[in-house]
């Protein structure tokens, strides 16, 4: 039996971690938005479906939308629907995620990534509860309570002309932030070994503990991807590992190798400028591979991340022929 505190799902006993719990539960009585914050992979839909599941609308549906993956002339369709014959293809009605969600929760995760357009249409549903679904001939209304996500700081965001001060007023009306994995101390080898467990019984195989040079090495990381890239990585090392502990191979400290040549150099011409190029097509690729891992395949996602325009890291991508699919999981 581990020794963890686990609330619908969330795993911890850090005070980080406690504090953030004892914030979620006085929201959850509150039936008003709320806006979630956090790092990427740090849990913020694990902690939309615990507001979800302790508050008054457990008993119906808790609907979870992914803004980053809605195209821009798609968004008001999957949001509230459309009626027969709206459009060209509408051959017949559909119901959109607003209708599906009535008496429960719409969750918007990523939703940063929504456009000035869609925006606006969330902003004049979120103001009085009414929508009108494509084509349709009257307006309707739904009572749904909308959970947001983000990643990034909206303020800034807004400072940017990015994203709509009136739209976070809305949603901001509470606020919950889930904190880093690598603010939560040992809370990460409390995760580690509950991931371990989890693959062993989903695969049938024993579990193993970690070795305490491993346990040491996964408290010293900084976690860019948080509980989502520890999930991944323990679990692979796991499942693929022949001893009776699991080990993760570690580099050198940063002090002890900065001075020392790369290992790849006896491959590689002695001239500088070549040298040079050569290195740094392998720092492109090691990066866009941890990229890909810790988005899960989403280039969008890995293109916040990294700070740059979707269309360029595409192009990245396809230069060294990484393919986002074989990242994704489920």
């Amino acid at each position: 039996m581990h020794s963890f505190a686990q609330h619908n799902g969330l795993i911890g006993e850090s005070r980080a971690f406690r504090d953030m719990l004892m914030r979620l539960t006085k929201i959850a009585a509150y039936d008003t938005a709320v806006l979630i914050t956090g790092e990427t992979g740090s849990g913020k839909e694990l902690a939309a479906h615990a507001i979800h599941y302790q508050s008054r609308r457990r008993g119906k549906p808790f609907i979870p939308v992914n803004c980053g993956a809605l195209p821009d002339h798609l968004v008001e369709n999957e949001l509230f629907g459309h009626a027969r014959g709206a459009y060209t293809d509408a051959c017949d009605s559909q119901t959109g995620l607003v209708t599906q969600a009535e008496g429960g929760t719409l969750f918007l995760d990523e939703v940063d990534t929504l456009s000035h357009r869609a925006q606006v249409c969330l902003l004049r549903f979120l103001q009085d509860g009414q929508y009108r679904a494509l084509g349709g001939a009257r307006a309707a209304s739904a009572d749904v309570r909308v959970l947001a996500a983000s990643n990034t700081l909206l303020a800034e965001r807004i400072q940017q002309g990015a994203f709509r001060a009136d739209l976070h007023y809305r949603l901001n009306v509470m606020d919950l932030e889930v904190p880093a994995l690598r603010a939560r101390g040992e809370d990460i080898l409390l995760l580690a070994q509950h991931f371990i467990a989890e693959a062993a019984q989903r695969y049938g195989v024993p579990e193993k503990p970690i070795h305490p040079d491993t346990r040491q090495w996964l408290m010293s990381q900084p976690w860019p991807g948080n509980v989502r890239e520890l999930r991944h990585l323990i679990q692979r090392e796991f499942l693929l590992s022949d001893q009776a502990q699991v080990s993760i191979a570690t580099p050198p400290p940063t002090v002890e190798r900065r001075f020392q040549p790369d290992r790849r150099m006896h491959t590689m011409t002695l001239n500088f400028n070549e040298a040079k190029r050569l290195m740094l097509q392998a720092f492109e690729r090691d990066h866009l591979i941890r990229l890909m891992h810790v988005s899960e395949g989403n280039v969008s996602h890995a293109a916040r991340l990294a700070g740059k325009e979707r269309r360029s890291l595409g192009k990245l991508l396809k230069k060294y022929a990484i393919e986002p699919t074989q990242f994704r999981v489920g």
